[in-house]
């Protein structure tokens, strides 16, 4: 696979077998979010066992307000894949590596406007949270502040590479990053014991060594789809495009995680040990939750390329093997996590074990990992979408799954069933997002929206 040009896996996507090609280019993604996903393992492992309860539930508590900037970030990230995709399909080299260019700039440019406005939301939640974890939190985002750009710059390269066909690409660079928040956080919470500070200033150190390594991947190693940042000029017309296919996608995910928000604050009320038991299993869960998210990308790039060729008929067979694909492997991510569930929180309370928090965790993540079943259809259809070029339909769908079905299903279960609507509220509102996702597909016009206006 590594050997393999652009060309070569362009053909491959277009004019091989369906589940063959679903294999080869979801493996190195399915390993990539699996590596992925195990840097908030990792960075737990360390804060519940050399930060302290408080230390790792701020840490919890600021994820989702995080991940709501870096909504905007994934917009632009699914933007460059649907455009991109859809153009190498085409075999339009020139304008894969044009459309490259503008939206790395535009995307890192924007990842620095975010730097203040973190600084500021930490000010504001520091005064609006519980006083015991108020000041962790202030100092996590305040630090963490200054990586956002970078994570820009992250979301936009996984996309080129992802577009074009180079999923081991992104691979490397979740391997590299692991290694990495491993040593930094060995130094700054074990042996520098600089608390929540450390976890924030591991990964700005982390990804301040992978920003150097995307940029010779981007420009300076040789490719076919190599940039050439001396060539840059601004392409308003490429950029509108590039806003009016990620705006949908932007707000999808701010406002998907700005209900993640919500729902901890939810949390939260129940004190600091409920709030890093939640934590605790969503890390975990999030394991469970990178296959149908990986095979979703590859989806995208797949449909994508097909549709920009005018295969759509190949192009909802994509969809429909993929969906069978990820059910299967569901299946075998259940019998992995029910069985193994207690040992896998237990791993978080190696140095201070806490009962409560144990039991808490060990329950909510047996009802996280059978969600993993209808998010697994969610998450392909979403990826289908996005291939299509309609992604105001993921914006909708994100919205109703997390506002809608999720918080107002713990608005109205938390008196009878407490911290227990949250857990409950995550499979009831994949399931229902499931279904009706599902629904909607069927009646969608299999026609490419990037080529057609442009």
């Amino acid at each position: 696979m590594m050997s393999k040009t652009v060309s070569d896996r362009r053909d491959m996507i277009l004019n091989g077998d369906i589940f063959k090609s679903l294999l080869i280019l979801s493996m190195p993604t399915i390993l990539m979010a699996f590596v992925q996903s195990l840097i908030p393992l990792i960075d737990g492992y360390f804060l519940n066992n050399y930060g302290g309860v408080l230390v790792a539930g701020a840490v919890s508590f600021s994820q989702p307000v995080i991940n709501i900037l870096m909504g905007l970030s994934q917009g632009l990230g699914v933007a460059s894949m649907a455009i991109i995709g859809q153009y190498n399909g085409r075999a339009e080299i020139k304008k894969v590596k044009h459309f490259s260019l503008q939206i790395l700039i535009f995307s890192f440019g924007m990842g620095i406007l975010t730097t203040p406005l973190s600084i500021l939301i930490a000010f504001l939640l520091s005064k609006n949270v519980d006083p015991q974890v108020a000041p962790y939190i202030y100092n996590y985002l305040a630090t963490y502040s200054f990586v956002m750009p970078l994570l820009f710059l992250a979301a936009i390269f996984n996309g080129i590479k992802n577009a074009t066909g180079q999923p081991e690409a992104t691979f490397i660079r979740m391997i590299i990053l692991l290694i990495l928040k491993i040593i930094f956080n060995f130094i700054y919470l074990e042996i520098l014991t600089l608390e929540v500070k450390g976890a924030a200033l591991a990964s700005l150190s982390s990804y301040v060594i992978i920003g150097i390594w995307m940029f010779y991947d981007l420009f300076i190693k040789e490719s076919e789809t190599k940039l050439n940042l001396k060539s840059y000029k601004f392409d308003y017309i490429a950029i509108r495009e590039v806003i009016k296919i990620g705006i949908p996608s932007m707000f999808a995910s701010t406002f998907v995680f700005f209900g993640f928000f919500l729902i901890n604050m939810e949390v939260q009320s129940y004190g600091a040990k409920v709030l890093n038991a939640s934590g605790i299993a969503s890390n975990i869960n999030s394991l469970a939750f990178t296959v149908p998210s990986s095979i979703s990308t590859t989806v995208t790039t797949m449909v994508s390329m097909n549709i920009g060729i005018g295969e759509s008929k190949k192009a909802k067979s994509i969809m429909y093997k993929a969906l069978i694909a990820s059910l299967i492997i569901g299946v075998i991510i259940v019998m992995i996590f029910w069985p193994t569930a207690p040992k896998l929180v237990k791993l978080f309370q190696k140095n201070n074990p806490d009962q409560e928090i144990m039991k808490i965790a060990t329950h909510a993540l047996n009802i996280y990992t059978f969600s993993v079943f209808p998010f697994a259809i969610y998450m392909i259809i979403q990826g289908t979408y996005i291939g299509l070029g309609r992604t105001k339909a993921p914006l909708f769908m994100g919205v109703l799954r997390i506002w809608l079905f999720r918080f107002l299903f713990i608005l109205a279960f938390k008196k009878s069933l407490g911290v227990n609507a949250v857990f409950w509220g995550n499979l009831f509102s994949n399931s229902l997002a499931a279904i009706v996702f599902f629904i909607a597909i069927q009646f969608v016009s299999w026609q490419s929206t990037i080529l057609k206006e442009n």
